[in-house]
């Protein structure tokens, strides 16, 4: 059973295409990855390799969730801002 308070993060990665998969995960480094090895998510599994480009922490998978699926409706312009907001 899940813990009540285990830190989530969402985090945005570019792939090879310049394309930007949003994702969440307990432990960013070891999914980023496995993207490269082509056992994360089909759609980067055919844009290797990946690179993170930004991460947030969350107290909870909910939060971290809620989040995403808020980001995966915005435009790659909007994606890239969180990552370089100068």
């Amino acid at each position: 059973m899940p813990r009540k308070n285990e830190k989530w993060y969402l985090y945005l990665v570019r792939c090879s295409d310049k394309s930007i998969y949003t994702g969440i995960a307990k432990d960013v480094t070891a999914r980023v990855e496995k993207h490269n090895q082509g056992k994360g998510a089909r759609f980067t599994a055919t844009r290797r390799p990946v690179s993170l480009i930004y991460q947030e922490e969350h107290k909870n998978r909910v939060s971290a969730m809620k989040r995403e699926n808020k980001i995966k409706g915005w435009s790659k312009k909007k994606k890239l801002s969180l990552a370089d907001p100068s």
